[in-house]
């Protein structure tokens, strides 16, 4: 719901779409910017492409640390 919310106030009540291809431009700019620049408090203030690398890295490091430790694959 919050997602939803935050579309409609953020884009799609700022926008007055002429056309399809307008409408399809302005959304994925919206889109890339809530994925990209724009900060999550739930996500420890980070965009949720950054978030997904760090969790990305930090279970790359911890699978390199057990194997690393001899207790075999995760």
């Amino acid at each position: 719901e919050s997602l939803n919310g935050k579309f409609r106030d953020e884009c799609l009540n700022q926008q007055w779409f002429r056309t399809m291809d307008e409408a399809c431009y302005e959304i994925d700019l919206w889109r890339e910017h809530y994925n990209h620049i724009r900060q999550h408090s739930s996500l420890n203030y980070l965009p949720p492409v950054e978030y997904a690398k760090e969790q990305h890295n930090m279970k790359n490091l911890i699978e390199g640390v057990v194997l690393v430790q001899g207790k075999g694959h995760l």
